[in-house]
């Protein structure tokens, strides 16, 4: 059994150096009590399985993609309605004087960067909902694992994915799996109210704006 942790190749290694001193110059009487029982008992969980297949997981996911889906197409009309605008500032350009064109074109500019920090506040929000949701599951899944080493007497518990090579044998995923359905067959996502991204700091000195808008700017952005 390959083991990709050091720390337990030298475990194995002083239990056999404390078995090489006992052997030198013992006497015969405590040579003939047994030696006090040494057992390691590991068992081995695979995190990423569990966090994908549970129950709790699937539903967190079902409800997140739900939630983006909603911000999407909201999104997908605030760009829709810049579009139209945009447009319809470019076909005054012949009509509007410089300084009305520059007025109107920094008006439309502002949409867009407004846009670009809701959109990132709501992304920041399904990021920051999903991962209270999955702290959760986590929070579950400890206790159960915890429960089942308590029970098993296992000194060492390792994430499989920190694992080369190791007996199937001390996998306890699908248990553990059962007992976190049974502990938590659902779960709600607290979806935090996207707050929309500050905008930058003016550095006090007037910013140039184009005398005309983007000629074909792309507003299309996802949470």
């Amino acid at each position: 059994m390959l083991l990709k942790h050091t720390g337990l190749a030298r475990l194995w290694l002083l239990a056999g150096l404390g078995l090489a001193a006992c052997l030198v110059d013992v006497p015969a009487a405590a040579a003939q009590q047994p030696a006090p029982a040494q057992g390691l008992t590991i068992l081995v969980v695979d995190v990423a399985a569990l966090l994908q297949n549970s129950k709790a997981a699937k539903m967190v996911r079902q409800q997140i993609e739900q939630k983006r889906n909603e911000y999407a197409k909201d999104i997908s009309h605030q760009e829709e309605t810049l579009r139209h605008e945009r447009d319809t500032l470019q076909r005054q350009q012949a009509s509007l004087s410089a300084e009305a064109l520059n007025a109107k074109g920094r008006e439309f500019q502002q949409k867009v960067n407004e846009l670009d920090r809701n959109v990132q506040g709501k992304r920041q929000a399904l990021e920051k909902s999903n991962a209270d949701a999955l702290e959760k599951i986590q929070e579950s899944m400890l206790k159960i694992i915890a429960d089942i080493a308590k029970d098993r007497k296992a000194n060492l518990v390792f994430q499989r994915s920190e694992l080369v090579l190791f007996d199937q044998g001390f996998d306890v995923t699908d248990e553990v799996l059962q007992k976190l359905d049974e502990a938590l067959p659902t779960l709600t996502v607290n979806f935090v109210a996207p707050v929309a991204a500050a905008a930058p700091a003016s550095s006090g000195q007037p910013q140039q704006q184009p005398a005309t808008p983007p000629a074909k700017q792309s507003a299309k952005k996802k949470p």
